[in-house]
């Protein structure tokens, strides 16, 4: 999740992370589709990321044809996608539940940092074995 944080931090810096309410598509056209991307000057290449039960079957439609354009859901965000592509579009649902998500993973790392402060300290590693003559005379 650090890699997740990172990339979105580096995409909102560089002003490249856009947030929509929602993606409203009324039919699946992808000429309508790009015409709304470019007022959103997506002159390259553009993630989509969208709720995995968002019910707008006209936004996979219209997108899947466009060259450049990837849609995925809030769950299936990867780091990778976040630097292959130019633009990062997230609609507002996709966003929250993404914060909510890297939210609490954060809380469980630190509650489990807590944790093992009460723990005994770990045990010492192991050193690696060293060849016997006998072994070494085999090989």
């Amino acid at each position: 999740m650090g890699a997740l944080r990172s990339a979105l931090a580096a995409k909102l810096a560089d002003g490249k992370l856009i947030v929509v309410n929602a993606f409203s598509v009324g039919e699946p056209k992808t000429q309508v589709f790009r015409e709304a991307l470019d007022t959103l000057k997506v002159d390259k290449t553009a993630l989509l990321v969208e709720v995995a039960n968002h019910g707008n079957r006209n936004l996979a439609l219209s997108s899947r044809n466009l060259e450049g354009v990837e849609l995925v859901t809030s769950n299936e965000v990867h780091p990778f996608h976040l630097l292959r592509y130019d633009r990062a579009i997230f609609s507002q649902p996709a966003i929250e539940k993404l914060q909510l998500s890297l939210k609490n993973s954060a809380s469980r790392r630190q509650h489990s940092a807590g944790e093992g402060e009460g723990k005994s300290p770990k045990k010492a590693a192991r050193t690696p074995r060293t060849r016997t003559k006998k072994a070494a005379e085999v090989a």
